[in-house]
């Protein structure tokens, strides 16, 4: 079974650098065209099914990425959406750096140990995002092509698991928006990563930039 996971496309709040996490923020223009450049890349891909997080952002990238013919075969799943920010949501770095520093700095330097202000820890992420991917691979046989849409967080918990390594280590790779994660194995407990965080679709081998927020 191969199994592409794709994060959605950037939206306004990400261009701004702000932390949406569970709020339903569309598309930008830019993320638009970023989802159209996956549907063409993806067009000639045989996909037998499609899951992706309800939240808009993951739901109309999905969309976009399966095309007209296609995307009437998507299904919603809950369990990946975004991790929950809490009282984070909707504000810059920098006026979390003023607010609540000392925890800002643990996200950024030891993730796993944080749980956000009347939100979730990744720990949370993990354990909802997880079983929602293995619901989204069940039955899939060998010749099958999954097609998962989620976000930056949850990618990163799913890649730690498929890789076996810490949710300490959630920093050191990158999830760029409607970037593509190739897997492919018998079910989802025994995946091999082919290839990480490939944007070629839409960005130069040197042109990602450095997320400003999550």
């Amino acid at each position: 079974m191969r199994i592409l996971l794709a994060r959605h496309g950037e939206t306004p709040w990400n261009a701004e650098g702000r932390y949406q996490g569970q709020e339903d923020i569309p598309l930008s223009p830019i993320g638009q065209a970023q989802a159209a450049a996956l549907g063409e890349r993806l067009r000639e891909v045989p996909i037998t099914r499609a899951v992706a997080s309800p939240l808009v952002r993951a739901r109309r990238t999905a969309e976009l990425a399966l095309g007209a013919e296609r995307a009437a075969t998507l299904q919603l799943d809950p369990g990946l959406m975004e991790i929950a920010h809490g009282s984070w949501e909707g504000l810059l770095a920098s006026e979390i750096r003023e607010r609540d520093g000392d925890r800002l700095r643990a996200w950024r330097d030891t993730p796993h140990e944080v749980l956000m202000p009347g939100g979730e820890s990744i720990q949370h992420v993990l354990d909802r995002a997880w079983p929602a991917f293995a619901r989204a691979a069940q039955g899939l046989g060998d010749d099958d092509t999954l097609l998962v849409v989620a976000h930056d967080a949850v990618n990163r918990v799913l890649l730690c698991q498929v890789l076996g390594i810490p949710l300490a280590k959630l920093w050191t790779f990158r999830q760029a928006p409607t970037t593509l994660n190739l897997l492919e194995g018998p079910d989802v407990d025994h995946l091999d990563v082919v290839r990480l965080n490939d944007c070629s679709h839409h960005t130069l081998l040197f042109g990602e930039a450095v997320h400003r927020a999550l």
